[in-house]
């Protein structure tokens, strides 16, 4: 049986997985990677140490399996993140990732001089932070010397298809996280492209998500040992990726993802935009398009609180008891610790606990950063609600939902059903679904999705609890309207 690779090249890891046509994962591999903080609020990585991982990864994942199997390579990866080569397609200058917050004067520029609505016009989107376009202009104001090196601008699954296959590619969902590309229209935007003093023959081609690209290089195919004739597709955003995986594709599905950060992820057959660009407006790698709420910090912060914290790793102990709480916890956390994307778009936003007495325990802190990321998570659902997107159900992935506490928390905040799909790799099993579909496997992502991705449970809303967290979400929201102006004062100590 023809074998597929999905790679999902995450913030601080790429996951691996060699998937049968049938849906079967033969093997699973991850290998981990520095993120580095040269200052406070960046956020910055290697290419390098990404290749090293893909490659050193995939020679682990096909040890004792039958190599001439393998047919395709699909990616799914972290957004929004700059890679700039020059003429020679050597790597200027590290990654700033999508966490990185130093383009705050730039976001505000175009936001506010540019303007949003037209940014709207031009994207579909306003600016923040995290997308490549504010990045752009960073390196422009401040690095000159490596902005005139530019040759080419790549996104870093993008930077890992290039090196595979000596070919500049990217894909719509990818490149709608840029602040570059006409979303409605799927090309790039001359207009910001202008703006940012750059020109099209710096970007890659743009493809749809299971469009092949090229196959892999002959030095590559020597070095993995694989056939010439494999495949590598043009892949997908992580979002879009683990759309595809968990079988969001038809028309008002939604995925919630709780990986490092978090994303509310609703499938649409046609192109909108919310009135206040609170949610992206996106291009889908199943061809079509979708809204997105994206929080920077989910999983993340449990992470945070676990291990920095707590210092343990024992988080599935720490959760006991937890849940006779849902509902009644009197105990508040702001989950932005790495700022706000979705909907406040705020790098100065801080994480804190509010509501602490003497009698507040370390079970209730626990259950608090859970609530947190829930309750954020709903400000994204709220905004699409009130666009007339009903939100009815959700399915879940990353690794946050392997917590049974945690999937019950956002059932319960969301009042919805959350359904837990067969596989729950996410990006990587849905980049293996589009490399099936540009093999042919599968004629495409809907057939896949059929096939390959089942429900296996569904966690229903509890009333009760889902009453208690309904009164305190209406605190939850007046909290950082609360704390926005006192924010800005850490700049100055």
């Amino acid at each position: 049986m023809n074998t597929y690779i999905g790679i999902d090249l995450g913030t601080s890891s790429v996951k691996l997985l060699l998937v049968a046509a049938d849906g079967t994962i033969l093997n699973t591999v991850t290998q981990t990677y520095n993120v580095y903080y040269p200052k406070d609020g960046w956020s910055e990585q290697n290419p390098e140490d990404w290749y090293s991982g893909v490659i050193g990864g995939i020679m682990r994942l096909l040890v004792g399996q039958d190599k001439s199997a393998v047919k395709g390579i699909g990616l799914g990866g972290q957004m929004h993140g700059l890679v700039i080569l020059d003429e020679n397609d050597k790597v200027i200058r590290p990654c700033i990732l999508w966490n990185d917050g130093r383009t705050q004067k730039q976001t505000d520029y175009l936001n506010e001089v540019t303007g949003k609505q037209k940014l709207s016009e031009y994207t579909a989107n306003i600016a923040f932070a995290g997308f490549t376009a504010p990045k752009i202009l960073w390196v422009k104001e401040n690095e000159p010397e490596n902005f005139k090196r530019i040759a080419k601008i790549m996104l870093p699954k993008d930077y890992i298809a290039y090196r595979l296959t000596g070919v500049h590619a990217t894909d719509y969902s990818d490149a709608s996280g840029t602040l570059l590309l006409d979303v409605k229209n799927k090309r790039w935007s001359k207009e910001m492209l202008d703006i940012c003093g750059i020109s099209e023959g710096q970007l890659p081609r743009l493809y749809e998500s299971y469009q092949p690209v090229g196959n892999i290089l002959s030095s590559v195919c020597k070095e993995l040992q694989i056939s010439r004739s494999v495949v590598v597709c043009a892949g997908a955003g992580d979002n879009a990726a683990a759309a595809i995986g968990t079988g969001t594709v038809g028309n008002g599905d939604c995925n919630i993802s709780l990986g490092t950060s978090g994303t509310v992820f609703i499938a649409q057959d046609s192109f909108s935009v919310d009135k206040n660009n609170a949610l992206h407006s996106f291009a889908h790698a199943s061809g079509k398009y979708h809204l997105m709420g994206c929080i920077l910090s989910a999983a993340s912060c449990n992470m945070w609180w676990m291990e920095n914290v707590l210092k343990t790793a024992e988080f599935s102990a720490e959760q006991r008891g937890a849940d006779k709480l849902r509902g009644k916890n009197d105990l508040f956390f702001l989950p932005y610790l790495m700022g706000e994307r979705s909907p406040h778009n705020d790098t100065d936003a801080r994480g804190a606990f509010i509501g602490l007495r003497p009698t507040t325990t370390r079970t209730q802190m626990t259950l608090a950063v859970m609530e947190g990321v829930a309750f954020a998570l709903r400000d994204c659902v709220e905004v699409a609600r009130l666009s007339g997107i009903p939100v009815n159900s959700t399915r879940i992935c990353g690794g946050g939902a392997k917590s049974p506490l945690w999937r019950q928390i956002i059932a319960d905040v969301l009042n919805v059903p959350v359904q837990t799909p067969k596989t729950q790799e996410g990006p990587a099993y849905g980049g293996a679904m589009l490399a099936m579909v540009a093999c042919g496997e599968y004629k495409d992502t809907q057939s896949a999705v059929n096939k390959l991705v089942t429900v296996t449970q569904t966690v229903e809303p509890d009333c009760a609890a889902a009453a208690g967290y309904d009164k305190r979400y209406k605190i939850f929201t007046a909290l950082y309207p609360a704390l926005k102006n006192i924010y800005k004062n850490f700049q100055e100590l």
